[in-house]
């Protein structure tokens, strides 16, 4: 069973150093995966970086950062985690299951080996007769 991915940036993680201000060094996010019938499940992850220092290969001043920039260094990390990648499919996977058993129809049935009760008929006061006594 495929799933569909949706990630979401949650937040970021900065720190000042004496030559850059806004220096990126974590962030938060979210992947939601939804299998074929809408069922959902959701890994809340974070990742610590190593930012390149200012004017290295890779360097993105904080103004100049985009969701989906972020977004692809974070996959970037999780892709090269193999493990990590199956935690976070396991832990989905999880909240897919369980939904789909709340979801499902579970019907209370008498006891095996319990007589059997019926239920009584309750008339409502709209079904009473009315008319007057003489």
């Amino acid at each position: 069973m495929a799933l569909t991915y949706k990630w979401k940036l949650t937040g970021l993680q900065k720190q000042n150093t004496t030559d850059i201000t806004n220096l990126v060094v974590g962030t938060r996010w979210q992947v939601t995966g939804t299998d074929e019938n809408g069922n959902e499940g959701t890994f809340d992850g974070g990742t610590p970086f190593d930012a390149p220092d200012e004017g290295q290969e890779g360097f993105v001043p904080y103004e100049e950062l985009t969701e989906e920039l972020v977004l692809g260094w974070i996959k970037s990390y999780v892709n090269s985690q193999s493990s990590y990648w199956e935690h976070i499919n396991e832990r989905i996977q999880k909240q897919i299951d369980e939904t789909k058993w709340s979801k499902e129809d579970v019907t209370t049935e008498n006891l095996p080996w319990a007589p059997v009760v019926e239920e009584e008929e309750v008339v409502t006061p709209s079904e009473e007769v009315s008319g007057s006594i003489e």
